[in-house]
């Protein structure tokens, strides 16, 4: 017997919404832990917010947004955002935190625009289930609104989005662009119904402003080429009658991104090259677990319907960012921009999943993610306790110097989320009527779980092991502080000369010509392995430099960062 083209067969009790109560709980806890607290990681978080930081204090022309005195040739919206919040702060809030603000926001905006994009792509007649014979099928709205929350649940419990979307980098800005990209195109293309609410960007008017704005944001914000990719992709979707009065629009919304990236000088080359296959499927299976799985069995089971318009939508926005990411020898930030298109196809295959594979999900999530609250717990007790004595030994091998002090108030709120994922596990093994997005309740919950318990009760380890504050600490003795002086870094990685600049709060030339200038350091790392000779030490010598002293963060075995001083100090 042929398989129906509409797998979808719902009934009305599985369209129950989830009590918004607990939707908006889930979502501030996956929004705040990280928040307050710590400092920026010594990763593009760093990198980003010495950016950000050097145009709030006018070390920086706002065109070009410099590291060390060197343009870094960065995407200039994202750090004016974090510079405009800085600026704001200045003299009542920590600029780190200032910075992380609006990051904040821009997340809790892609949360948003993935549920407004599904509910409108799940509201289109393509999307409906089956009717059923002796009626009961759920009301448009109804069944589109439990996809959305499926989305939402989707994306928060997927794997790749956790630290690249609490950081402060402009990759984060270019997912949330991406992601009011979608929402704008589905509400400009899903008929508005007699009866229906009239939400933001469900309008014509309000989505076509949408897309207006949102492709040159993307542009702005360091991705042009996929902006335009995107406007190809989505002029061929919107060929027919139904939608074809959307193509100008498209193209203004191209013209825009466009005139957006030339003056920013957003145009550049990143192609690097395509990844060894193995590697590019480990990277993605990781990367977009457990979406991904349920993302593959909505295509296999819609594969009749996936050139309409539900379905091609969010398979041009994840086609297009596998494309990149493999394009761009693996990168990460290309294949964060697709998790908006996985979201909405994953919710897709809620309406389809067999039984026995709800409850694998449930059953795997409710043992993996206890697993984790258990292991953080354990250790975080070892660590003050001292019992068990194997959690403090591996505690302090990995971060030599590290002093656990208690905490109450993380303390407090870490055992409100164990006891919030007790009550969830407890309600999800009960008996209660089917809805369609309790698969993925117990995964969202559960990254959400293991994310408050790390930034409350390892929050304190975690900062000291990926920050660069103690490696500056360390240096700081050997650096010549005053208000006229300055540390060249000739060799030095954008990290060590973000941190110099932050931690450290001393003027760095990173130039390479940076030895002939007044710096009264010189500050190199040297990664020390069998074959490596001393780093500089000929040429640093003749120069009349000497070395002053060497210095490692506590958790780097191998990199140790030299100090050099001029032969007369």
């Amino acid at each position: 017997m042929p398989l129906s083209p509409n797998p979808a067969l719902v009934t009305r009790e599985a369209v129950r919404r989830l009590p918004r109560w607990a939707l908006l709980a889930l979502c501030t806890a996956y929004l705040l832990p990280g928040l307050f607290g710590r400092d920026p990681w010594r990763s593009a978080d760093l990198v980003a917010f010495a950016q950000m930081l050097s145009l709030a204090e006018g070390r920086s022309p706002w065109l070009a947004p410099m590291l060390g005195g060197i343009s870094t040739h960065a995407a200039p919206l994202p750090h004016w955002i974090g510079a405009w919040a800085i600026q704001l702060g200045q003299g009542w809030l920590d600029p780190a935190l200032a910075a992380r603000l609006p990051f904040t926001a821009l997340l809790a905006l892609t949360l948003l625009a993935v549920w407004r994009a599904t509910f409108h792509l799940a509201s289109a007649d393509a999307a409906q289930p089956l009717r059923l014979a002796f009626g009961g099928e759920p009301p448009r709205h109804d069944y589109a609104a439990a996809l959305a929350d499926g989305a939402l649940l989707a994306l928060i419990a997927t794997l790749g989005l956790l630290q690249p979307g609490h950081e402060t980098t402009p990759e984060l800005a270019q997912l949330a662009a991406i992601a009011c990209w979608q929402w704008a195109l589905a509400a400009a293309a899903t008929p508005r119904r007699p009866g229906d609410a009239t939400p933001a960007l469900h309008g014509r008017a309000g989505a076509r402003i949408g897309l207006l704005c949102s492709l040159p944001a993307l542009a702005a914000c360091g991705a042009p080429t996929l902006a335009g990719l995107l406007v190809g992709g989505s002029m061929l979707l919107c060929w027919t009658p139904q939608r074809r009065a959307l193509q100008p629009w498209l193209l203004a919304s191209a013209v825009l991104a466009a005139i957006a990236a030339w003056p920013l000088h957003g145009w550049a080359w990143r192609i690097g090259g395509w990844p060894d296959i193995g590697d590019l499927v480990k990277l993605w299976a990781w990367f977009l677990w457990p979406t991904w799985l349920l993302g593959a069995w909505g295509v296999w089971r819609w594969r009749q319907q996936l050139l309409q318009w539900p379905l091609a939508l969010p398979l041009l926005v994840l086609g297009l960012a596998l494309l990149a990411s493999a394009a761009m020898n693996g990168a990460q930030s290309a294949l964060l921009l697709g998790l908006p298109g996985i979201a909405v196809l994953a919710a897709f295959a809620l309406p389809t999943l067999r039984r026995s594979s709800a409850a694998a999900i449930d059953w795997f999530s409710v043992f993996a993610f206890t697993l984790v609250a258990a292991l953080v717990w354990l250790y975080h007790l070892g660590m003050l306790t001292g019992t068990p004595a194997a959690a403090l030994a591996t505690a302090r091998r990995l971060t030599p110097g590290f002093e656990p002090r208690a905490s109450w108030l993380p303390l407090l709120l870490a055992a409100v989320a164990t006891l919030a994922w007790a009550a969830l596990v407890r309600w999800r093994i009960g008996r209660h009527a089917p809805v369609l997005w309790k698969s993925l309740v117990l995964a969202a919950g559960g990254v959400g779980l293991s994310w408050t318990l790390l930034m409350t009760l390892w929050l304190p380890w975690l900062d000291y092991a990926r920050s660069n504050r103690p490696l500056v600490d360390a240096l700081r003795p050997h650096l010549d502080l005053s208000s006229r002086a300055c540390v060249a870094v000739p060799q030095g990685t954008p990290v060590l000369v973000a941190a110099l600049e932050w931690h450290g709060r001393v003027r760095v030339d990173a130039r390479s010509q940076s030895l002939d200038g007044s710096c009264s350091r010189v500050v190199i790392v040297w990664r020390q392995s069998a074959d490596t000779p001393q780093p500089l030490h000929a040429e640093l010598a003749a120069a009349g430099w000497h070395e002053l002293a060497r210095v490692r963060r506590p958790t780097e075995r191998q990199e140790w960062t030299l100090v050099f001083a001029r032969g007369a100090d």
